[in-house]
């Protein structure tokens, strides 16, 4: 089986292609940029972005749109997350918390299109931020972030430690049950 995920982000796709090439599930990269709303919520977001590219993009493919939130600052940055990392960074992050709960959640939202159907997968992550940046792989927020039961930042983790883990693989995990149900996988 070969599945289509559409993403500009290289980091993205290998921890995808990764965790698939396990399964013996082939992922083919359409890599683009798309058009992306602005909304209140990662589903939304991510919803948007598979009804902008159906008919544009041969089906079946699969995207994902993923978000920090950040509970003592009432869920920010969330969907604003890539803006946010673009703008004041980790370091911004790390500031607007001095003194402050550092409980935080990653959520990744796929959205699957085939034969014009959109169906959505949800993968959380619980963790806190740490209090510096820690760690030199991974990419976006990862340095800063510790999941939950774990000593190590998401940048401190090779891709399969952070598999292990990461909220993109347990939405991918929901996405795989869904194709093995309608046997696709």
């Amino acid at each position: 089986m070969i599945l289509r995920f559409i993403t500009s982000n290289e980091h993205k796709y290998e921890e995808i292609r990764q965790y698939l090439k396990e399964r013996g599930i082939e992922c083919q990269w359409v890599r683009m940029k798309y058009e992306e709303i602005q909304d209140d919520t990662t589903e939304a977001i991510s919803l948007a972005s598979a009804q902008y590219l159906r008919g544009k993009v041969e089906e079946p493919f699969f995207l994902e749109d993923t978000g920090l939130y950040v509970k003592e600052l009432r869920g920010f940055p969330g969907p604003y997350s890539s803006y946010v990392l673009r703008t004041i960074g980790n370091e911004g992050i790390l500031s607007l918390l001095k003194g402050r709960e550092r409980d935080a959640i990653f959520k990744t939202v796929i959205s699957y299109c085939e034969n014009g159907n959109i169906s959505q997968f949800t993968g959380i992550l619980k963790g806190r931020i740490g209090e510096y940046e820690r760690g030199s792989s991974g990419f976006g927020f990862d340095p800063i972030f510790i999941p939950e039961g774990s000593e190590k930042s998401l940048a401190e983790m090779s891709i399969r430690e952070k598999n292990e883990h990461s909220h993109r693989i347990n939405a991918l995990r929901q996405f795989m049950e869904f194709l093995e149900n309608k046997g696709s996988a």
